[in-house]
């Protein structure tokens, strides 16, 4: 929906989306077209390649849209439709998945997850308490980030051009060959196992399990492990049978197999550098490929299940999944910014310090975001396809999150669903 079309042509495509049974007003589709306006002159001078942007209401998807590009030398267009990885956003998606496994009598959010594994973890310095599942779901496992994590996790998608992609600088990851790619299990198992090639003390910090705060890529795709030991489903088709399909996020997946790869956009260093097509071996914590029509579908049903209206879970499900799990003596530099998400924890959903909630993310070239703000009843998202420029992408997200919230208050008195 780049170009500035007509105002039937506009209702028809509403009237077809999935989110929208009914035509809308012509007053609300051209509230759309004036946002869309807005944006696309940002777009021009935007210090990234493409964005995508998602406006809801606890009802209904409000707006959704991409702008700039998705291939600088073409200048292929970035739209609602264009894939890309959200990085630890979809961490906000095991969440979802684990309490989907509790109310199927899989497990329970405070089983140890030694009950489920093949091998052992546990701290060194806490050997005899439990690490549970609510630990890992709440970053409190004291399973801490190494520097093997970091540096093989990150997983070429073919060798064109190897020796070269090799050597690009995303310190602290860096690339590796296609040829280290292994399976999830054997990956944790090298990195927390005492016989693991990759062990180490420093795997884990000094605290008790459950005591304190420390934000785990490692212990979040430990408790997608621990998932398929529990229901014998690999995450992957686990997370495609009870929240993609439901959801009907026909364009999403977690590999490069599953989604149409001619939509997807190579994520970018700066306008004119792309990065080399990567995966990553522990993506449960950050390798959801999806667009942003999908991902309109998806912060709507997180925004209906904190009202009690959401169809993924039940109603109590969803309350333990926005109920903030920690309290102050959990933290030792608790981030007090409102948009922060690393306040408090609720199963794998963060807190701001409002009470406004929502998730980030961040991998080579791109940047995400969901947040949602309670008392508006606004749930927003935000991608963009290349790396953070510190100097200009700041000044480029507020103008755009400036006009996403201006227009929110509009297409959201104007909403169908309002009426």
């Amino acid at each position: 929906m780049k170009r500035l079309l007509s105002l039937g042509l506009v209702a028809f495509i509403l009237s077809s989306c999935s989110t929208t049974k009914n035509l809308h007003s012509e007053e609300f589709v051209q509230t759309q077209n004036e946002l869309t306006e807005k944006l696309t002159q940002i777009s021009k001078t935007a210090s990234f390649n493409g964005f995508g942007v998602a406006l809801v209401n606890d009802e209904e998807v409000l707006y959704q849209n991409g702008f700039g590009v998705t291939n600088s030398n073409t200048n292929a267009k970035y739209t609602e439709n264009t894939v890309q990885n959200v990085a630890s956003v979809s961490k906000t998606v095991l969440g979802l998945a684990i309490l989907k496994a509790q109310e199927l009598g899989k497990l329970t959010l405070d089983d140890p997850v030694n009950t489920f594994l093949s091998f052992n973890v546990s701290n060194p310095e806490y050997p005899d308490v439990p690490i549970t599942i609510r630990h890992l779901v709440t970053h409190t496992s004291s399973i801490v980030d190494t520097e093997d994590y970091l540096s093989r996790n990150v997983v070429l998608k073919d060798t064109v051009n190897l020796a070269r992609n090799l050597n690009i600088d995303i310190s602290p990851t860096r690339f590796n060959p296609p040829s280290a790619k292994t399976s999830l299990e054997d990956f944790l198992k090298h990195l927390l196992a005492t016989d693991g090639d990759w062990y180490a003390r420093e795997g884990f910090s000094n605290s008790k399990p459950g005591s304190l705060y420390a934000y785990s890529n490692v212990g979040t795709s430990l408790a997608a492990l621990v998932l398929e030991k529990a229901t014998g489903m690999t995450y992957d088709a686990f997370t495609t049978q009870y929240i993609l399909r439901p959801l009907e996020m026909h364009s999403s997946g977690w590999s490069f197999k599953a989604i149409d790869f001619s939509s997807y956009s190579p994520t970018y260093q700066n306008k004119t550098t792309p990065y080399p097509y990567y995966s990553l071996i522990g993506y449960p914590d950050g390798g959801l490929l999806t667009t942003g029509s999908d991902m309109s579908k998806y912060v709507l049903e997180l925004l209906k299940g904190y009202f009690g209206k959401g169809t993924i879970l039940s109603r109590q499900s969803y309350k333990e999944y926005f109920t903030p799990q920690l309290a102050a003596e959990n933290f030792i530099d608790r981030s007090t910014s409102e948009y922060s998400d690393e306040y408090n924890m609720g199963i794998t959903m963060g807190f701001g310090s409002t009470g406004n909630f929502g998730h980030t993310g961040g991998d080579p070239g791109m940047f995400s975001v969901i947040w949602f703000f309670k008392d508006r009843r606004m749930g927003r998202y935000f991608i963009v396809n290349t790396d953070w420029d510190t100097k200009f992408s700041g000044k480029d997200q507020k103008a755009i999150y400036d006009l996403l919230d201006e227009y929110y208050i509009k297409l959201n008195s104007l909403s169908k669903a309002k009426k």
